[in-house]
């Protein structure tokens, strides 16, 4: 049904991700393209009105129907591309087909630099504008243009960009509203002559595109229940990869505050070793081996690079891991709450989880026959530096998962992921044969995994629990992941008593916070979605699955239209916070979804 539409300037997370795993981009439900980076996602936002405050007449590319006063949109089925109906007072109406071209050609994956919108009138006789304009250098100016006459030249940077079109150019370049009478075709990629007829071009672009997706859906092995939700999420996440190189970014936005007025804005466009690991864990449940693969690949580079075994929190997704902070100062911000960030300073921390989150997915590689490149001896002699230095640090202050900048302790979450590293390095050598290495290993992971019994044990008077670090008792969620990392049991008393030590404290209703002591900014005012998420599938280990599935149900109405959440939400109105789609959110939905659902066995 479509949504009535009124004039209104303030943005919301209210988006249509749409991409190629080279360029992405997000569309508002007026069918504007209001987030989109080039030459990749962590380039300069060419369309940014998404952080640019009130300002919508720069940074965006819309079609605006006159008359318009309302839109829907819906997917194409199993694909990421996007149908946006707009209708006039008058009855007329249009369909905008959005999409980055996606298919195999000539041996090689096409994925061009390119956004395609396909604009077919469905009624009445519509009047249109085209609003396309640009900007370069972080919102600081509007691109300049040259053009032909089918075609026009956006100066974005040292690449220019170019629309090729069967739409009037004039009306093009001068906003001005044109009766659309049959299909109007844009292409807004590389600078360089469109070959062929663009019609039939993009047409077949569509098709192939359609195809590609639709297939790679078929090959997963999903759930029985939510099938829809959990495609929706496994499509997002091979969205969030850079194919070129394997990495895979948290989100595809950067300084969503996590709240408002917080200046809790950060740069997420990055490849974090952790978010990673959660990402290829959930899409290797439901068999998208192909997102595993080449994160692999991008893993190995980062490890031959590592000086000593020594590994950053996050890289870029071409593997740099100098990634300075700064601000960009023309951007006002979502909803005029700045700053807006470009980089990001955790790359210089210390977090010490960040090897087994490289050890575990590596290790599927000695076992995994269905890998088309399977690890072997080399590997494992370059895994093992990231081994020594998970027991080096197993026990050193670091920032923890959360990434706090001001204070360090001994995260038990830290040392629990560096116990994880040595426990399936031992595991590898003994499928190897390498039996003096699986000693080694087995006990390396045996001594960590004794001071953390001891040191992250919290003695208070009852039935004890885990703390969040060595040196304090305070909780954070991340203990509810000791039974998903196999180093409790989930019918072991102490993470029962741990569980419900944090419920407890961290628990707010529907919500879960990641902690509740102040950190470098404050008290936390919102809650952290994918820590509600491991609060579902805690409830279902200790056996409390009707209140996991309505909490799931829940979570899930906080949902977007276009099935996302993004990494926050106000544990009282229920807004969506933090950058958009969030990788971690989504790998919770799939994850409760395949720990809830009942069996395939059901119906078969």
């Amino acid at each position: 049904m479509a949504q009535p539409l009124t004039r209104n300037d303030q943005s919301s997370l209210d988006l249509w991700p749409v991409g190629n795993c080279q360029v992405s981009g997000l569309i508002d439900r007026r069918g504007a393209l209001v987030w989109g980076c080039a030459p990749r996602v962590d380039g300069d936002p060419i369309f940014c009105s998404l952080i640019n405050g009130d300002r919508h007449d720069v940074g965006e590319w819309r079609f605006e129907l006159e008359g318009q006063i309302a839109a829907s949109q819906y997917y194409e089925r199993n694909t990421p591309i996007l149908v946006t109906r707009l209708e006039a007072d008058d009855g007329s109406a249009v369909e905008i087909r959005d999409f980055c071209p996606r298919f195999e050609r000539s041996g090689r994956m096409y994925r061009p630099v390119a956004w395609v919108r396909i604009v077919h009138p469905i009624a009445g006789a519509p009047r249109m504008k085209v609003v396309l304009r640009p900007t370069r250098g972080y919102g600081e100016h509007v691109a300049e243009t040259t053009n032909g006459t089918n075609h026009i030249r956006y100066l974005v940077g040292a690449q220019a960009i170019r629309l090729s079109t069967d739409a009037p150019v004039g009306h093009v370049l001068a906003g001005r509203v044109f009766r659309v009478e049959s299909d109007q075709h844009f292409f807004l990629g590389p600078d360089e002559p469109f070959s062929g007829n663009l019609r039939a071009e993009l047409r077949q672009m569509h098709e192939q595109t359609r195809k590609y997706w639709t297939l790679w859906v078929r090959g997963l092995h999903i759930p029985l229940e939510w099938q829809d939700e959990v495609i929706r999420c496994a499509i997002a996440l091979k969205l969030c990869q850079h194919e070129e190189t394997g990495a895979i970014v948290a989100a595809l936005t950067t300084s969503i505050p996590e709240a408002p007025h917080s200046e809790r804005n950060w740069d997420y466009r990055f490849c974090w070793i952790r978010d990673s690991y959660f990402t290829v864990q959930a899409l290797n449940r439901i068999g998208a081996l192909d997102v595993l693969e080449k994160y692999l690949a991008y893993l190995r580079n980062i490890i031959d690079s590592a000086q000593g075994g020594q590994i950053q929190p996050l890289y870029s997704v071409m593997g740099d891991s100098e990634l300075e902070e700064t601000t960009a100062t023309h951007l006002a911000g979502y909803r005029g709450m700045g700053p807006v960030r470009v980089g990001n300073a955790a790359y210089y921390q210390v977090q010490h989880d960040c090897y087994g989150q490289i050890v575990m997915p590596t290790a599927q590689a000695f076992f995994d026959r269905r890998l088309l490149r399977m690890a072997d001896d080399r590997d494992f002699a370059s895994l093992e530096k990231v081994g020594e230095m998970a027991w080096k640090m197993h026990d050193q202050p670091d920032a923890g998962l959360w990434e706090f900048r001001t204070r360090r302790e001994v995260h038990t979450y830290s040392a629990v992921m560096c116990w994880a590293a040595c426990d399936r390095l031992a595991n590898v050598a003994a499928h190897l044969g390498k039996d003096d290495r699986h000693a080694l290993w087995r006990e390396r992971a045996q001594t960590i995994r004794e001071k953390i019994e001891r040191e992250a044990w919290v003695d208070d008077g009852g039935e004890g629990h885990f703390g969040a670090s060595f040196e304090s008792d305070y909780l954070d969620a991340s203990l509810l992941q000791m039974v998903e990392l196999r180093f409790l049991r989930p019918e072991d008393p102490r993470f029962q008593s741990t569980f419900a030590a944090v419920e407890k404290a961290l628990r707010r209703g529907e919500h879960m916070l990641r902690y509740d002591s102040e950190d470098d900014f404050g008290l936390p005012e919102t809650a952290f979605n994918v820590c509600t998420f491991w609060l579902i599938e805690a409830l279902h280990m200790v056996g409390r699955d009707e209140e996991a599935r309505v909490l799931f149900d829940t979570m899930l109405a906080h949902r977007t239209a276009s099935g996302m959440l993004s990494e926050d939400i106000d544990f009282d109105s229920g807004e969506l916070w933090g950058n958009f789609p969030q990788t971690y959110s989504l790998v919770g939905i799939i994850n409760c979804a395949g720990l809830l659902s009942k069996p395939w066995s059901e119906v078969r």
